[in-house]
């Protein structure tokens, strides 16, 4: 039924719950688990003296949140018997880095976590999961 499942994460404990679903998928399907981690670009301003951190440090430190946050989702899916492939990419908006890395990897499938906020909340704050939902031509599993 599926080939390739996207698992987006984000390190969160939601996203740590939604996991195993998204591993259950993958060993009734035979599935591959493709897991992606986004990285935050880099906030320029136009006075640079002004940076906190130096832009190689933040990237380097980005990095090595989201190949942890990998890793630990592929070493979650080795010990279940399910092959994965890790990818860190960097956007300023997550949803799109999902959609396009699902195109990209031809997933047909896309497993992520919902953090449940509701009315103004959701409003203000946005919703990543939401985002895919309303652009994603593929199946969406969504966990709470």
């Amino acid at each position: 039924m599926y080939q390739r499942i996207l698992f987006p994460t984000d390190g969160s404990e939601i996203t740590a719950k939604a996991l195993k679903h998204a591993l259950g998928m993958a060993q009734l399907t035979g599935a591959e688990l493709c897991v992606l981690a986004v990285k935050e670009p880099f906030p320029y301003s136009a006075i640079s003296e002004m940076q906190p951190v130096a832009p190689q440090e933040f990237f380097d430190a980005q990095e090595r949140v989201a190949a942890a946050r990998v890793k630990t989702v592929s070493e979650a899916a080795a010990a279940a018997g399910v092959k994965s492939r890790g990818y860190t990419v960097e956007a300023l908006h997550p949803w799109e880095a999902i959609l396009e890395h699902a195109k990209a990897q031809a997933c047909d499938l896309i497993v992520m976590a919902s953090h449940g906020r509701r009315g103004v909340s959701a409003l203000l704050l946005g919703s990543e999961t939401q985002k895919v939902l309303t652009h994603s031509a593929l199946p969406v599993l969504v966990v709470r």
